[in-house]
């Protein structure tokens, strides 16, 4: 993939297959060491020990769709080769957490890319779950969270137009920020 947020939302979107009702997406940027995490945590109906170690394979999937599963094995490698890694724990009936480690001077670094529109799509396409977009650079953080969002809004949906270009807009400059 040629950014790492549409692995991001590949990683997502198992977590609602999954069912999760609470899906985290954690970005944490160190510029003086050099490193990222990327993580994606749930709480949807989790992975036996067997699937965990599984699903790096691209020739597993639990999709009846297709007979492979590609996003957690390209998330891997995007990985790898930077230096870093990537690490599954899962429970059954508790969730999953999914955590990628990146060096970014390395020259196969992946850019992180359009993070404000992979979140805002993700809350607007799925209104019936709860997310938590936090990015973290250094000492800096900017945390997102629908449920907040969702009590100040009263009954607006999360999908409606106006909302929706809100939310890019609430991600994409408080991210910014960040860098600053």
């Amino acid at each position: 993939m040629r950014e790492l947020s549409l692995n991001i939302l590949d990683v997502a979107q198992n977590s609602i297959t999954a069912g999760a009702s609470l899906i985290t997406i954690e970005v944490k940027e160190n510029t003086v060491d050099k490193t990222m995490l990327i993580g994606i945590y749930d709480n949807g109906k989790g992975m036996s020990e067997e699937q965990v170690k599984s699903v790096v394979d691209p020739f597993f999937t639990t999709r009846t769709t297709r007979k492979v599963g590609m996003g957690i094995p390209l998330f891997k490698m995007a990985a790898e080769q930077t230096g870093g890694g990537l690490e599954i724990k899962s429970e059954l009936g508790v969730g999953t957490e999914v955590r990628a480690y990146f060096k970014t001077d390395s020259v196969d670094f992946t850019p992180l890319g359009d993070i404000a529109s992979t979140v805002q799509m993700l809350i607007t396409m799925n209104t019936d779950r709860d997310f938590v977009y936090k990015h973290i650079v250094n000492e800096k953080e900017f945390v997102a969270d629908t449920r907040e969002i969702k009590e100040i809004l009263g009954d607006v949906p999360l999908d409606t137009y106006e909302v929706s270009q809100w939310l890019f807009e609430f991600i994409k400059e408080n991210t910014e920020v960040l860098y600053i």
